[in-house]
């Protein structure tokens, strides 16, 4: 399982919204051998005044966040760090300095998903990638 959150200022964000999902989603197809068909984004548009960072960051600047099951190795986490970065500065031309990244694991037994602890879950897809 991957859900994904996406921050930035609203003015932004909203115009490469869905270039953005598609770039986020490839990465994590090729890094994870994840299935092509799941895709859980949220964008979350934030005001300028609601949205507080450091100088060195332009209005470009966007947070994604990443929550999956655990299993995944450092190895495939690195590679889906690396891939977001060249990927969304090189296609949306947000620099690198403007983007950050976390990725949270946690146990498959704290996620319900479709009526079902996560541990109980007929998967698709492997996640010990």
């Amino acid at each position: 399982m991957a859900q994904i959150k996406v921050y930035g200022i609203k003015e932004h964000l909203k115009p490469l919204q869905g270039e953005l999902s598609s770039v986020i989603h490839g990465c994590v197809v090729d890094a994870f051998q994840y299935p092509v068909g799941k895709r859980f984004h949220r964008f979350i548009h934030l005001e300028q005044e609601d949205f507080l960072f450091s100088e060195d960051r332009s209005d470009k600047y966007t947070i994604i966040e990443i929550s999956i099951f655990e299993g995944r190795s450092v190895e495939s986490k690195k590679k889906l760090i690396t891939l977001l970065f060249e990927r969304i500065s090189s296609e949306l031309y947000i620099e690198p300095n403007d983007i950050e990244i976390t990725i949270f694991e946690t146990p498959k037994h704290n996620w319900g998903i479709r009526g079902l602890p996560g541990d109980e879950l007929q998967l698709n897809y492997k996640v010990n990638v």
